[in-house]
């Protein structure tokens, strides 16, 4: 089996999905590049909308430690996105690497 080394530096390094569009494979790509944005931008929303109760004082917490926490406890379906997205992230770039 061979390796396009393009698509997959695409895929990886840049956006996964480019490497779909590089080889042709428009429909994938299209997809890919969707869900990925799809899952990163609605698991940077849940993180940013904990992270602003503690910052407007609403969680109450004094030190590092108390917001790390804060944060761990808050945003379980954040944890989830996030391992849809490299979930996707690496099919992508195994797929891309495909010739």
């Amino acid at each position: 089996m061979s390796i396009n080394f393009k698509a997959l530096l695409l895929s990886a390094l840049i956006l996964p999905g480019l490497g779909q569009l590089y080889k042709g494979e428009k429909i994938k790509g299209a997809i890919i590049i969707c869900l990925v944005n799809i899952f990163l931008l609605a698991a940077l929303f849940l993180v940013l909308q904990g992270a602003g109760q503690i910052i407007a004082g609403k969680a109450g917490v004094a030190d590092i430690n108390s917001i790390l926490e804060a944060l761990s406890t808050k945003n379980t379906s954040a944890r989830w996105l996030l391992s849809a997205f490299f979930g996707i992230w690496i099919f992508g770039v195994i797929d891309a690497a495909k010739k």
